[in-house]
């Protein structure tokens, strides 16, 4: 199907004033099923036919509106499109223009083939070129123009748009990937960044040079993206180390460590996580373990698991560790921060009956997994926190399951389970015999 004959549909449809949703009918009726609207450059020509007067036909914008809502078109074709509009001399369109950016533009995303989601990258490209190609021009109006207020609020329009994209990490990320695509696309817009910076000093309001200084150091730091340290590193969370630390503690109490040892290692080695950062995850995911056990034989298993097979598993990571020296200063800062977590922490406290950090950080000691002063230093800063956490009353402490130095306790024997790889079935009949054993020790505490 040719594009003329696109072209002739949307002007029927201005002709005739078809609504919306009534033009969208009739585009279905009018063309064969399998015909992509991309493929027809939909997008363009409603565009092209939208921006042929002096101000944008709001008949046909609608059209296209529907188009993008109802998702005919793709982000990609219409960002393209719009990075095709070069008289920015006419207002009233730009800002027609960047009113349909805004429909989409915080929260791009794209269905399809690899080919199609490279296209999203190169079209952000380009309408950031093209954004800051609208801006250069707005900054060099104002130095002739004799409306200073218009032509400061039609800049303004413009560093709002590209400030809102540029903002965005995902989108940052996105440009990254087409400037590796395509270099020479990049230079040009590098060219028009030039452009925009040389002009920031000529710009009469403070407000708008800090907005155009802060889209130019935005757009200069997207090539050093992946090299930049990121300071908000340890506030990311790997859930698949969640679900590897869950997965073991839930179903494999009695296996084996080495197992387990070697799937944290390649979850860490696959997602590059840092060794301080997968430490804290670990620790979390055991915690998180403790607060959500139901009473009685399972709370008993993750108390395990976390203060007897975790500690043992670490201290077999730390021997296909390259260098087992900083492993224990890496442990030393996964304790730091998860002291950080004090809600998390006074909740475990709390439903254990005991200070659970003091207990893990004694059990990385004897393994040799924390140095003495460390040991020391985190206690002490614990030991603080806990001292303004809320107190349970004593009658609800007297209803607390075992807490787990009573495990530790019994390490040698619930070490000796653990290794023998005793069933599971074994293993809860244990427990149940432990249980009732353990709670008068934990009542006359």
């Amino acid at each position: 199907m040719k594009l003329v004959n696109l072209k002739q549909a949307i002007l029927q449809a201005w002709k005739e004033r078809w609504s919306d949703y009534q033009w969208a009918i009739n585009m279905k009726k009018f063309f064969p099923k399998g015909v992509t609207w991309d493929i027809l450059n939909l997008a363009e020509a409603l565009l092209d036919q939208a921006m042929i007067g002096p101000a944008p036909n709001p008949l046909i914008l609608s059209y296209l509106k529907y188009a993008i809502n109802s998702q005919m078109v793709s982000y990609s074709t219409v960002l393209t499109a719009i990075s095709k509009f070069d008289d920015f001399s006419r207002d009233l369109c730009i800002q027609s223009l960047l009113e349909i950016m805004d429909m989409f533009c915080d929260n791009l995303s794209c269905y399809g083939k690899a080919e199609e989601c490279i296209g999203l990258c190169r079209a952000l490209m380009n309408s950031l070129n093209w954004l800051l190609r609208c801006s250069a021009f707005y900054t060099d109006k104002l130095k002739e123009t004799l409306d200073a207020v218009a032509g400061e609020n039609h800049l303004c329009m413009c560093l709002q748009r590209l400030g809102s994209i540029l903002s965005s990490t995902k989108n940052r990320a996105l440009i990254h990937i087409a400037k590796l695509e395509e270099p020479t696309s990049w230079t040009s817009l590098e060219q028009s960044l030039l452009r925009l910076a040389e002009s920031i000093s000529f710009l009469p309001s403070a407000q708008l040079r800090s907005q155009a200084e802060e889209c130019v150091s935005l757009i200069r730091s997207i090539p050093i993206m992946l090299s930049a340290h990121s300071d908000q590193l340890q506030n990311t969370g790997f859930p698949t180390v969640h679900a590897v630390v869950m997965l073991e503690g839930t179903m494999n109490l009695t296996g084996d460590a080495q197992p387990l040892v070697e799937q944290m290692n390649t979850v860490k080695r696959m997602q590059r996580i840092p060794l301080h950062l997968f430490l804290l995850e670990v620790w979390k995911a055991c915690i998180v373990g403790l607060i959500e056990s139901p009473e009685g034989t399972e709370e008993l298993k993750w108390t395990a698991f976390t203060f007897l097979k975790i500690p043992q598993a670490l201290a077999k990571l730390k021997k296909l560790s390259q260098l087992e020296a900083d492993f224990n200063e890496d442990m030393n800062c996964a304790f730091e921060y998860l002291l950080k977590l004090t809600p998390l922490l006074d909740k475990a406290d709390q439903r254990c009956n005991c200070d659970c950090v003091s207990l893990l950080l004694q059990e990385c000691n004897k393994l040799g997994l924390l140095s003495e002063p460390n040991l020391e230093n985190l206690a002490a800063k614990r030991t603080a926190d806990r001292d303004q956490a809320p107190r349970l009353k004593s009658s609800e402490n007297s209803t607390i399951q075992p807490n787990p130095g009573l495990i530790l306790r019994a390490e040698p024997t619930v070490t000796n389970i653990l290794k023998e790889g005793v069933s599971q079935k074994i293993v809860f009949a244990l427990w149940s015999w432990m249980l009732p054993l353990l709670r008068p020790v934990s009542q006359q505490k």
